[in-house]
């Protein structure tokens, strides 16, 4: 990294770390209540449906397969309680989560695969952890039997489920001495007729355009919509919420659901800023509003479209 790159990063982690200890005002209505939002995925009854547990975290149920995506269900997005603090709690916490079928991860930042959320996972004997290369001895570890490394354009399947990991612009870190050593990547999900799109983390690039003609249409695609302030240090990591609705469209996906925002405040935009511009990008690129999903925290919305949340 060079000199000035170098500066602008220190004076942006120094900034950070003071924006931490400003409270967060939460919209009312952002986070449904553990009660609700448990009811909710309950009334589901295992119908393909996303009940999004905040930031990049998902509880999918597809083909039959409930699928646990980028688990960050604790307080801390780093190691023994440092790091950035989320401002609101998971959805649904761990202990009341139905047994996952699938841990899909898209890479090791913090803030995308806990350790904490691990240990709490009941049956990592029984659970198919599914990763990018190189991140599989990271699970087996820590207990998990079940691990498959998965190159960009390699593919997976589980009793009718198919996953296959894409290339994302992203990058990877755990420590100080570990760049880029393990891969990161987005994931097709294809099962029970359906064809969702999973992005992880990533900045635009024309890689969408080649993973719409080799991989689309997609159905619903989960897409990151935060974390893109300064512009001069995220652009290369990080979609604006305009660019998330044009990965959409790249990649053909009927609905687009954001994530990555309003969970932990990682970078300098306005906390609830990323979902006005994702609905005004959606609009002005032909979206309907029943495609551009803004869902609360804790919100199940079944696959049909519908929601599992009653409003």
């Amino acid at each position: 990294m060079r000199d000035a790159d170098m500066r602008a990063m220190l004076r942006f982690l120094a900034r950070m770390a003071l924006n931490s200890r400003q409270p967060v005002e939460v919209p009312d209505g952002h986070v449904i209540s553990e009660r609700r939002a448990f009811a909710a995925l309950q009334l589901a009854n295992g119908a393909d449906s996303l009940t999004w547990l905040g930031h990049a975290s998902f509880l999918i149920r597809l083909a039959g397969k409930t699928i646990l995506t980028d688990p960050y269900l604790a307080d801390y997005a780093g190691p023994n309680r440092f790091g950035p603090k989320r401002f609101v709690k998971s959805g649904i916490p761990t202990h009341l989560l139905p047994p996952a079928d699938v841990l899909l991860i898209s890479h090791n930042h913090y803030d995308h695969l806990d350790e904490v959320t691990l240990r709490r996972l009941p049956n990592k004997d029984a659970i198919q952890v599914v990763v990018p290369l190189r991140l599989g001895s990271f699970f087996l570890r820590r207990g998990f039997q079940r691990v498959v490394e998965l190159d960009w354009e390699q593919s997976f399947c589980l009793d009718g489920l198919e996953i296959t990991a894409l290339p994302a612009v992203h990058w990877s870190r755990r420590n100080a001495h570990d760049t880029n050593r393990t891969l990161w990547a987005g994931f097709s999900l294809r099962g029970g007729g359906r064809h969702l799109f999973f992005g992880g983390d990533s900045a635009y690039g024309e890689v969408f355009r080649q993973i719409g003609e080799r991989h689309g249409p997609f159905d619903t695609a989960m897409i990151g919509i935060g974390g893109y302030e300064p512009q001069t240090i995220m652009h290369a990591s990080h979609a604006t919420p305009e660019e998330a609705v044009q990965i959409g469209r790249d990649i053909g996906a009927r609905q687009l659901v954001g994530m990555h925002w309003g969970t932990v405040q990682l970078t300098e935009e306005p906390v609830f800023e990323p979902p006005r511009r994702f609905l005004a990008a959606g609009r002005a690129l032909g979206y309907a509003d029943e495609d551009l999903w803004v869902m609360k925290i804790g919100e199940t919305r079944l696959l049909t479209g519908e929601s599992g949340e009653n409003q």
